[in-house]
């Protein structure tokens, strides 16, 4: 002989694990250490990291050029003495000329 309510309480039992198994989903999917959301974060902080990385060795490419052509190449420094800094040789006159429009 069968119980009525059995059939409730096993429909009961399913709904509740439902509910529980979606929480769990829910739980691992968005709001723990190692989520979803968390993952797609952290890609895209590692993508923009990458990035910056990139630049800062282009950056770092380009000056290392720079000093080693002012090593090497002297009138080049004089040029950037000269113009960038105002300096002149001992026994010689510089004349700024301002250009008016």
């Amino acid at each position: 002989m069968k119980l009525p309510f059995l059939k409730t309480v096993r429909w009961n039992r399913t709904w509740l694990f439902g509910v529980l198994a979606a929480f769990v989903a829910a739980w691992f999917l968005f709001f723990d250490t190692h989520s979803l959301l968390t993952k797609f974060e952290l890609q895209k902080q590692k993508k923009e990291l990458i990035e910056r990385t990139n630049e800062f060795q282009e950056r770092t490419a380009e000056l290392e050029k720079k000093i080693n052509d002012l090593e090497n190449n002297p009138d080049l420094l004089e040029k950037i003495a000269r113009e960038d800094y105002g300096m002149r040789k001992p026994d010689e006159t510089v004349y700024k000329i301002v250009k008016t429009e």
